[in-house]
Order: structure tokens, then sequence, then C-alpha cells
């Protein structure tokens, strides 16, 4: 008998043995995709989920975002201006702690990144990610040397946590007017080598002060800076020379640097990934493609507008295409304030001679805060911030909780799983709650920078800057000062910001 049931047991337990080996084994969860868009300029009240009136401007993507996602009505940049926002975004510490990267650099300036830091992008690609970055840099490149625009030009983003790059070295209306790729300048002839100087006039291209006829986009008031080298029928801030066939032309601008977007998504969808994507759009000069022209209610500068709000919807359809939305969290915010604002409505429109097309015609950009671009009032920081991950992000909510885009390092750590080193992103706070719906609150405080060492600063509702103090809870316009009548807040408060400033870090 025991004979018999021997090789019956043996065949059971085989087959029980196969079975369970052919279950397959649950595959472990994909970490999500990061995707971060970063526009430029744009202002509190310049898309349709912000206010913007549809007879003025109208963007169906970037508000098919907010119907999808978290739309913040208190979130911040960095900054009020480019450069320090910038850094801000990628190391996770308040620029003014790092002379090199406070203010707005020239297209010539070195790198002030220290290369090897553990940044955004590095905390994403050593944990797995591909990490891309494509559009505006404006952080320097070299080390402090000539910059080689003819060799390869590092150290940049490739040597900051990025694992391919193409971008422009500064603004649109900074030379070199060319889109390096990885290391090198893209369709570069080394028969036509570029020179470019910030000190002197290069070479014998026309000059806007010269030859202002010789730009289609005509040099506006003296003085503004833009008066030098005219490429491709623009007059740009510097000179340069050489390299005719890698100048870009500001009216596929956009359209290039958004098919570099979809590129990098559709080459990395098999893996996970961070796209950081610094739109060009809405900065001058204000050139979008044809298709644009007029289309708004606002003259050229909603006309940027909906250019920009078709990137997004670029971008977002490659995500559906390639059914990736689910699986990519995206932000989606600004740089910094609206440049026209009041006193002055035209703002850095004035560089360029638009003519009629620079009425806004009653467009308000930053949405009735008071100041813009170039100050920290609240219309300077205070921008679109717009969270989506379909299923862990709520759909069609507004979130009132104090983030700053110096917050994603800290806030992105946890939801990897890493541990940030005591020494990195001194000044990012985890806000992860906050930025996945499941927390009405974020931060405490924040500092609030200009350029240089100008700053203020909020606590809670609170705000101090330049000796005024405001409650922003009840005078969102800033027209209150209560300093007189809350001396004692107002001397903590700037106490606090003087703390704050010489610490180190402020994350704990």
């Amino acid at each position: 008998m025991k004979s018999f049931l021997r090789p019956m047991l043996a065949a059971l337990l085989a087959a029980v043995t196969a079975a369970e080996s052919a279950t397959p084994t649950p595959a472990p969860e994909r970490k999500p995709n990061i995707l971060v868009i970063l526009s430029d300029d744009l202002g509190y009240g310049d898309a349709g989920c912000y206010g913007a009136k549809p007879e003025h401007v109208v963007t169906p993507n970037i508000d098919r975002l907010a119907k999808d996602g978290l739309r913040f009505t208190d979130a911040h940049a960095p900054a009020s201006v480019c450069t320090p926002s910038r850094y801000s975004l990628l190391t996770g510490e308040y620029a003014f702690r790092n002379k090199l990267e406070w203010g707005i650099l020239p297209g010539d300036a070195p790198l002030g990144i220290k290369p090897g830091s553990f940044t955004l992008p590095q905390m994403f690609r050593t944990n797995g990610y591909a990490t891309g970055f494509v559009g505006k840099w404006h952080l320097g490149l070299g080390d402090g040397g000539t910059i080689d625009w003819n060799g390869e030009v590092k150290p940049g983003p490739m040597e900051v946590g990025f694992s391919s790059a193409f971008y422009m070295p500064a603004t649109g209306d900074r030379v070199p007017t060319v889109f390096i790729r990885d290391h090198r300048v893209d369709h570069l002839d080394p028969a036509d080598p570029i020179k470019v100087s910030y000190q002197m006039k290069i070479g014998a291209e026309p000059t806007g002060s010269e030859d202002p006829d010789a730009a289609y986009v005509l040099l506006g008031a003296k003085g503004q800076g833009h008066e030098n080298t005219i490429t491709k029928g623009v007059s740009r801030i510097g000179w340069m020379s050489g390299g005719h066939a890698a100048l870009w032309t500001d009216e596929k601008l956009m359209d290039r640097l958004t098919d570099e977007a979809v590129a990098f998504i559709r080459t990395n969808q098999a893996k996970p990934f961070f796209l950081y994507f610094a739109t060009h759009g809405i900065h001058e000069p204000r050139v979008p493609a044809q298709r644009f022209v007029g289309k708004s209610g606002c003259g050229v500068y909603g006309d940027q507008i909906e250019e920009l709000d078709d990137s997004v919807g670029r971008v977002l359809q490659t995500l559906d295409d390639l059914k990736l939305a689910d699986h990519t969290l995206v932000v989606f915010s600004s740089d910094n304030g609206g440049s026209p604002q009041g006193g002055n409505p035209l703002g850095d429109m004035r560089a360029y001679r638009y003519g009629a097309r620079s009425n806004l015609h009653g467009h308000v950009p930053n949405g009735g805060l008071r100041g813009g671009k170039g100050n920290v009032y609240e219309g300077g920081t205070r921008e679109p911030f717009i969270v989506r991950w379909p299923g862990h992000v709520p759909a069609g909510k507004a979130a009132p909780a104090l983030v700053s885009l110096t917050d994603l390092e800290a806030s992105f750590a946890r939801l990897l799983g890493v541990k940030l080193p005591d020494d990195a992103a001194p000044d990012s706070m985890d806000v992860l709650d906050a930025l996945l719906g499941k927390s009405p609150t974020g931060r405490h405080e924040l500092a609030e920078h200009r350029a240089v060492s100008s700053c203020a600063l909020r606590v809670d509702n609170w705000k101090f800057i330049n000796g005024q103090l405001y409650d922003l809870s009840n005078d969102l316009s800033e027209t209150h000062d209560l300093a007189q009548e809350q001396p004692d807040r107002a001397q903590a408060m700037a106490a606090r910001l003087k703390e704050l400033q010489a610490a180190k870090k402020t994350r704990i």
C-alpha cells in the first residue's frame, strides 16, 4: 500500500509546486514619473483657472490640469526673478545664500551649483530615474573661465544630476541664441565659431542701437539693455558673432522646446523619469509662432500665453497617448510673477516696440495682487501652481496651503522613501501631504526673495516687507500697512528674517 501511495503523493506535490510556480509574482508598483513644467514670467492671473477672462485669453490645457488636479492659491516661486527661483527649485536652498545665483545672471556667468551636489535631479537619478532637462537654464555654465562655445560646454546641467539636456544657455533676449544638447552647441558649424561678449561689441553683426530698423521686433526704449547684437531679427542683451547655423528662430522656439520634451517622454516611457521642462513662454522677446499672432484678446502678451498653453497641451497629450497620465505626477508653475503690473503697465515690454500689440485691453496679469516680477509683494512670487496625479491627488479642488517650489526636493524625497543628506536641500520643507491634497497645511514661514539679499518674510498669513507689515488674511492686495499698529509683531518678524538669512539652513 505504501509503495502505491508514494508515487501518487510525489505526483501531487509536483503538481502543487508547478501550480505555485506558474502563479505570477505581483510586480512591484512602478515609481511615478515626475514632470515639472515651469513657465517663465506667468502671472497669478494669467490662466483661466486663476481668473483670466476668456475675452482676454483662453488656457484650456492649463485649466484641464486644474480640473484634474489641485489648484494652489498660496503657492510661491522662491524669488521674483528667474535665476534665484530656478536655483532654489533645483537645490532646495534659498538663493540669497549663494552669491553666484542670487541675481539675474548674464549669459556668460559660471555655474553656481556645485557639481555633484545632491540636487533634485541628482536625487531622482540615484534612485533609478532617467532625468531630463529641456528649456531655459539661466543658472550659469562653466567653472568661471571663458566659456568655449565651440567645444564642450561644462559644467552645466549634466553635472548637477541630469542624464540628458537640451537647453537655452540663458534667456531668449540674451546671447548666445543657440541650443545646447548635453555638452555641445546643437548644429554648430566648426567653420563658423561662436564668440560672445558682455563687455564690448564683437563681430560685424548689426546691433539694435546702431540699426534698430534691422530688427523686425524693433528696439523700444534705449537703455533697457536690449540694444546689442541682432540675431534672427531680434536685438539682444550682449554681443555675439558666428554660429549662424546654430541660431534659433524665435517664432519656432516654443515648438522646438516642446518637441524635445515630447521626445524625452517617448524615449523614456518604459522606465521612471523626471523631466524638468522650463519653457520660454512667456518671457521677452514676445515672438510667438505665426499661428498664435492675434489669437488672444490681450495683444502679444496673451498670444504668448496661448502658445504656452498649447505647449502644455502637447505634453499632456503625449502622456495620454502613451497611457502614462495615471503614472505621472505633474507640477505646473512659474518662476516669478508677470512683468506688467501697477505703475508699470507694460513691464518688460518696454524693451521692445510692439506698437498696438502691447495693449493688454484690460487683462490683469497678476490678478489684482500688488507688484509683480522684480519685487516681493505678492504679485512677484505668488504663482499659478497645479499638481495632478490621477488616483492620488483629488481632482478639481483648490488648496490653501502655503508652499514653495523650494519644497519639491524634500517632498519628493519622502515620496521616494529617500533620506536626504544633512547638507542637502537646506531650505526645502516636506509638504508632500499638502501637494497630494491630504492636508490643508503646508509651510509655517517662507522667505520671499527678490534679488541679491533683498527679502520679505511670510509667517502664516502675516507678511513683513521693507519695514511694512500686512495681514494677508484680509488684505491680499497689501494696501493697509500695520507696522505702526503692531510694532511688536513687525519687529519680531524683522528679527526672524535676519536670523533666517544668517542661518545655513531652515530644514530641520
